[in-house]
Formats: structure tokens, C-alpha cells, sequence
């Protein structure tokens, strides 16, 4: 986090008085998390006057890169992305370059070249997520228990930490294994969908699901209860996000886990891109602080939960 970042050669200055533009190419509407991070880049622009020109990708990175394009073309002061996957943007971010408009990473980061092609991200650790399951996990589970894993979408910064750091905790407990891990596409009609199938393949082998992400555990729960058993009590389930949702179930029981993944970027993005776009220095990586939830706390919480 000590890295900061590489600001454009000849950036580019406001004028006075002039309305901020900026474009956010958001991945999708994929989950309830999705929604409450959309909503907080939109109303923060709106509380803020800011002209925010918005794309929702529907999960497609060219749909994403298109975007990033027209907001090129469009003559924003800045583009903020939040990447359906890691690989593939060292093209277009060099055109941003050249066309002097900083690019703002927030909730997944990205593989590429040269990393002062993006001014800075922002969002949240997601090994560290993986890691804090693993953990509460090997407590309650006492170590062992055959697990099924839901994944999130392929190619995503969140799916690829979340899976290695679950399965780096893991190698500590040789009695917890994974048999089986598929993605549901961080959807909850995906997480129901993989699970039914898991229940098919291996019945009551199943001791724990673990979910990349509350939308598919939830899904997961569903598929649990329609073939006659009780997600939290008869199956564990752990999952990410923190979304109000997933936080009364594990209050309720239904969920036994949730490690949080904040998605209210909205003032932290501004904040941010107005410091970059004044010539400011920022750092390279700016996480937000993530909280786990289980049946200690989960109640105590909920009332006070934003999304």
C-alpha cells in the first residue's frame, strides 16, 4: 500500500466552475452487492453535481471496453472501472492515456503490463476475505468436513482470491477438502443451479458450502431446503459479501457466516478522482475495512446495516 500512483505526464486542468464529468463502467446487476455499489456511485454523483455517465457491461468485458471508449470519445475528466475480469485491458487503458484521462480501478483489480496505464484502485482485499472464511470455517467446523464450492465469475479478481486464499487456509486442516467447486457466476439463480447439482452428485457427503459471494449462498440455501434439509443447521454455510440480506440470515440461523465486502465506493471514488484530477498524489491501492458476521454478532448489526 506504500506504492503511489503514477500520475499523467500533462494532466488535464478544469476550469473553473465546470461541471465534473466522469464515466463509471460497472460490470452488471448481477447481485444485491452489485446494486448497492451502482446506487452509491449514483446518488454520491448526484448529491455531488457531478455529471456521471453510467454503463451497466451485463457481465461482458467488451461491453466494458466499449463503454471506456465512448467515454473517451465524450471528453470525460476521468473513467472509473470496476473490471468483469483481470486480463485484457492494456488496450484500451492506453488510449485513455493518450487522450490525458486518468482511469480509476474500484472493486476488482487487473493484470497488465505497465500498472501506470491506471492511476489507482479501490476496494477491498479479497485474499483476505478468502483467508477470515477459512478461518472462522476450521473453528466451527473443528477442522474437518467434505466442502462444495460455489465460485464466482472465471477470470475475476474476486473468484481468483477468494478461491486461493480459501484454499491456502485450507491446507492447515488436511480433514477439510473441497470435492467439488463450480461457478454460479456470483448469481443467486447460478448458485441454486450448481448446488442442485452438487446435492445430485454427492447427497449427504456435503458438510459445508462455501460461496464466493452471498447472492449464490442464498441460492444455495433455496436448492438445500427444497431437497429437505436445513442450510446453517444439516450443511454450514459460509459466504462474502455482507449484503443485508445475508446478514439476517445468519442472524436467523440460515447462513452460519458472512465476511463483509463493502460496496459503498461512492465518496471514496470522488474524493479520489478530485485529487487526481488537481494534481495530487494518491495511493496506488486503497482497501476498505472488512468485518465477518456470525451468530456473535450478526443481530447486534443488522439494524444498522446500509445495504
Amino acid at each position: 500500500m506504500a506504492a503511489v500512483a503514477v500520475l499523467l505526464a500533462a494532466p488535464v486542468v478544469r476550469a473553473a466552475g465546470k461541471t465534473l464529468k466522469i464515466g463509471f463502467a460497472q460490470t452488471g446487476a448481477e447481485s444485491a452487492w452489485r446494486t448497492a455499489n451502482s446506487e452509491s456511485m449514483k446518488s454520491e454523483a448526484a448529491k455531488r453535481g457531478i455529471d456521471l455517465k453510467f454503463s451497466d457491461g451485463q457481465g461482458k468485458q467488451e461491453n466494458q471496453i466499449r463503454a471506456v471508449r465512448s467515454f473517451i470519445t465524450q471528453g470525460v475528466d476521468a473513467i472509473v472501472i470496476a473490471p468483469i475480469v483481470e486480463t485484457g485491458w492494456d488496450p484500451v487503458l492506453r488510449e485513455a492515456r493518450r487522450a490525458k484521462i486518468p482511469v480509476i480501478l474500484t472493486d476488482r483489480t487487473i493484470q497488465t503490463s505497465d500498472d501506470s496505464l491506471y492511476a489507482c484502485f479501490i476496494g477491498s482485499d479479497f485474499y483476505e476475505e478468502g483467508r477470515m472464511a477459512a478461518d472462522w470455517l476450521a473453528k466451527r467446523a473443528g477442522g474437518k468436513g467434505s466442502i462444495v464450492e460455489l465460485q464466482g465469475t472465471p477470470g475475476s479478481a474476486p473468484a481468483n482470491e477468494r478461491r486461493k486464499a480459501f484454499a491456502d487456509g485450507l491446507a492447515k486442516y488436511p480433514g477439510l477438502k473441497i470435492i467439488d467447486s463450480q461457478s454460479g457466476n456470483f448469481e443467486r439463480s447460478g448458485g441454486k443451479q450448481v448446488m442442485e447439482a452438487f446435492l445430485k452428485k454427492h447427497g449427504k457427503a456435503i458438510a459445508i458450502v462455501y460461496a464466493h459471494n452471498d447472492d449464490m449462498a442464498l441460492g444455495a440455501a433455496q436448492a438445500i431446503e427444497e431437497a429437505g434439509l436445513k442450510p446453517g443447521k444439516d450443511i454450514i454455510m459460509v459466504s462474502i459479501d455482507a449484503i443485508k440480506e445475508a446478514v439476517a440470515a445468519v442472524a436467523a440461523g440460515r447462513l452460519n457466516c458472512t465476511v463483509e465486502c463493502n460496496p459503498l465506493f461512492g465518496p471514496k471514488v470522488f474524493d479520489t478522482a478530485k485529487k487526481i484530477l488537481a494534481g495530487e498524489k494518491v495511493p496506488k491501492k486503497m482497501y476498505n475495512k472488512d468485518e465477518l458476521f456470525d451468530d456473535t454478532n450478526a443481530a447486534k448489526v443488522l439494524p444498522t446495516r446500509q445495504y
